[in-house]
Order: structure tokens, then C-alpha cells, then sequence
């Protein structure tokens, strides 16, 4: 079971309906047109749009599959326990003293351009739980940071 946002179960549902939709009938098009130009043998075309028909498929059925066990949270539920999924988080950096704000998200929504972090992601594992005021030790593939929590909303 994936915990998601409503508007992350919504981007997800119009990504899938695009595929199914506009990606998927646009390369049936080329594969038929491909066919058309006869030996299919030695027919880049064909065999090009037919490799991006199968890359096509397994998106659908992956975000099929992610819909299918997807469950989308009621931010109204959420408790005041701390840091968790679709918390919104303002830390600092006390290295180097920079600040940053992201929103906890499940691993299919997180975008770091928009500000939204994978709850799977080792700096929101070290968050989870924990309240503002607090000081968390994250170990990243650079080493490792020490964050301040500013604050914490939802």
C-alpha cells in the first residue's frame, strides 16, 4: 500500500491517462506506418517503435500498479506527533547555514525542484518523529549534515 496526496493520485491518473491516451496510439501509428515500408527485418523504424511501445506498456502497467494499491491521505487525520508524510518542514543547514523547506512526500510524488522530499529518503528518515527546535544528524552520500528544524506545519 503507497500513502499519497490527492493531488499526487490526480498527477498520477492524467500521467497514466496521457500514456494510454496521446504516448500509446501515437506509436501505434509509427509501428503501422513502419510496417507499411515492407521487410521488417531491416527496418529501424520499426523495430525502434516497437522497443518504444514495450517501454510504453511497462510505464502503464507500473503506474497501473501504483494506482491499484494507492491510498490517499486525508490531511484533516494527520496528528501533531512530530514529522511525517505531507509535513511541510523549514530546516537550516548549520554547516553552512543555509536554509531550505520541503514537503514530505511519498517516493512516487517527490520532485527536490518543487521542494518535495521521498519519505524514503534518508534526510526524511532522520526527520520522522521528530518536532521544531530539534537537531538531526543525517548521513548522506557526502558525508554528513547536521540540520536544525525551524518548523513544522501541514
Amino acid at each position: 500500500m503507497e500513502y499519497m496526496s490527492q493531488e499526487g493520485y490526480d498527477k498520477l491518473v492524467e500521467e497514466l491517462r496521457e500514456l494510454e491516451n496521446v504516448e500509446l496510439p501515437r506509436v501505434k501509428d509509427a509501428i503501422a506506418e513502419a510496417r507499411d515500408k515492407g521487410d521488417l527485418s531491416e527496418n529501424f523504424e520499426y523495430h525502434a517503435a516497437k522497443r518504444e511501445q514495450a517501454r510504453l506498456l511497462g510505464r502503464i502497467r507500473f503506474k497501473q500498479r501504483v494506482l491499484e494499491f494507492a491510498r490517499v491521505i486525508d490531511k484533516s487525520r494527520l496528528g501533531g506527533d512530530g514529522i511525517g508524510l505531507l509535513s511541510r518542514v523549514e530546516l537550516t543547514n548549520i554547516d553552512t547555514n543555509s536554509q531550505m523547506t520541503y514537503t514530505i512526500v511519498s517516493p512516487h510524488e517527490s520532485n527536490l525542484r518543487e521542494g518535495k522530499l521521498s519519505i524514503k529518503s534518508p534526510i526524511a528518515q532522520a526527520l520522522l518523529k521528530k518536532q521544531a527546535g530539534d537537531v538531526v544528524e543525517v548521513k548522506v552520500p557526502v558525508g554528513t549534515m547536521r540540520l536544525r528544524i525551524d518548523s513544522v506545519s501541514l
